[in-house]
């Protein structure tokens, strides 16, 4: 069965996972029987510090009568049931460190998902740019702006800036593509050579394949990467 992608995203009260609480936790599943969402602040039962609200825009007023860690988290995991790959901007070095410390703090076991970070993805992909943020990767894309910050609207908009990113690759092989230690990022030869992977048509990597450019022993890690990205079948 294929696996479902879930693009999520945490505002906190900081950035140190463990110290930190998250404020909102929102998701959001693309589907072509309806789109599903989920979103909810959490009382952090603990101030909100001035700096992080010029940030997200909640305030302590705001998640007032929000539930607590633990019935916000048991939510989201039924939101999240089956088998399911979530997705964050950054998720390595920030949401999912949080998810993790919350699901401690709130002594509940953390399900087994498989996780993505669109951050590392664009890094490895997108070198050409200079800045991989989600915002920057959205004015690259053309996606009108959104409220930033604001963990739903996040989520939508990394639905978006990703599906660009990646095409029509399937979360298996995004899965697959990110696993890899291949630093082979850009054409190691030919009249494209330097130039990102992504960017080097697809006629003339036809036109490799078909003289045997890429059946030659030291190009074995192209030719895999060339396949996993959908530019060779």
């Amino acid at each position: 069965m294929k696996k479902r992608t879930i693009y999520y995203d945490t505002e906190t009260t900081g950035v140190r996972a463990g110290k930190d609480r998250i404020v909102e936790l929102a998701a959001f599943e693309p589907s072509t029987g309806g789109d599903r969402t989920f979103c909810t602040f959490i009382n952090p039962e603990c101030p909100i510090p001035p700096e992080a609200s010029a940030i997200s825009g909640i305030t302590d007023a705001m998640v007032e009568g929000a539930p607590l860690i633990q019935e916000a988290l048991a939510n989201f995991v039924e939101f999240c049931a089956g088998d399911v790959v979530l997705l964050a901007h950054n998720n390595d070095a920030f949401d999912k460190l949080f998810l993790e410390s919350e699901f401690q703090r709130a002594n509940l076991p953390i399900p087994q998902w498989l996780f993505v970070d669109s951050l590392k993805w664009a890094r490895k992909y997108r070198a050409d740019l200079p800045r991989h943020s989600l915002q920057v990767l959205r004015e690259v894309y053309g996606i009108e702006a959104n409220q930033a910050h604001r963990a739903l609207d996040d989520c939508v908009v990394l639905y978006r800036v990703f599906s660009r990113m990646v095409d029509d690759l399937s979360i298996e092989q995004i899965l697959d593509l990110l696993a890899q230690k291949t630093k082979i990022l850009r054409m190691p030869f030919g009249k494209y050579a330097g130039k990102h992977l992504s960017e080097v048509p697809d006629s003339y990597i036809r036109w490799l394949s078909t003289n045997g450019a890429l059946d030659k022993p030291e190009h074995t890690q192209l030719k895999d990467t060339l396949t996993a990205l959908g530019k060779l079948s």
